[in-house]
């Protein structure tokens, strides 16, 4: 099986990450990309196939934004990574204000997602390797696997969080309804609902989004990812939320 993978995906080093309170080590670091390279050992790079492939996912002002927050940070006099520290009602989201600080509320849902000064290679070059896999399968390959270091399936069209700032597999569903195949299916089987991938494509019947994973009322993102959330509009349907209680193991399965 061929397997995509960009060097500059390391470049997202960010040194800590608020949540419960207190700053913790990233729990998004390179150390899981030496696991995962060790596993599937040879993999290649993806080519650079530009913005365009993402600006069918995410909006122009949103993708801006990710490109120049970290500079308009240390352009602010700030040090380190930029958090965002205050975030809008639901409904107030005036697009007109230009302050880093604003525009990183404006766009983020959380604390634990910190723009480094390579996070945007990153996830670029992740973007890249999904669209990398995709084309190889449009072109007869059965499988391709795609290393996608920062993930992405928090991220919505025009907000970042859970670690994720560019909603890769998003980006690979239209890449593949671009290339003319009628329908795609996205099956996510994260620990934590794929809040971002669901919003993208929530009101659209053209992808089918399936999510396996623990229950929100008890696990983040707690907003999205209950079992009634099936879709609305032409939409309708083509949601599935599979919330599964905390705890839950292969051993409270019984196969048929």
């Amino acid at each position: 099986m061929r397997c995509f993978w960009d060097e500059r995906q390391r470049g997202h080093r960010p040194a800590g990450e608020f949540f419960n309170g207190a700053m913790h080590p990233p729990a998004e670091h390179a150390g899981r990309v030496d696991a995962i390279l060790e596993a599937i050992g040879r993999t290649e790079a993806p080519p650079d196939q530009g913005e365009q492939p993402l600006l069918r996912v995410h909006s122009r002002d949103y993708v801006d934004f990710l490109k120049s927050a970290h500079g308009q940070w240390r352009a602010a006099g700030r040090e380190g990574d930029a958090f965002p520290y205050t975030f809008p009602v639901v409904g107030r989201r005036p697009l007109s204000l230009q302050r880093v600080d604003a525009l990183l509320g404006q766009y983020s849902f959380d604390t634990s997602t910190p723009i480094a000064e390579g996070t945007w290679d990153a996830v670029y070059w992740g973007a890249q390797a999904a669209l990398a896999a995709t084309d190889a399968v449009l072109s007869g390959e059965r499988a391709a696997f795609a290393l996608c270091r920062p993930p992405g399936h928090h991220s919505g069209a025009d907000y970042l969080g859970g670690y994720s700032y560019l909603s890769n597999a998003a980006i690979a569903a239209e890449q593949a309804l671009a290339a003319g195949r009628k329908s795609v299916a996205i099956l996510d089987v994260d620990y934590h609902h794929g809040n971002g991938t669901q919003d993208i494509f929530y009101a659209r019947a053209d992808v089918a989004f399936a999510s396996i994973h623990a229950d929100p009322s008890t696990d983040y993102p707690f907003f999205w990812g209950h079992a009634d959330e099936s879709g609305e509009g032409d939409g309708e349907g083509a949601t599935l939320n599979l919330p599964l209680p905390r705890g839950t193991g292969w051993g409270n399965t019984s196969r048929r």
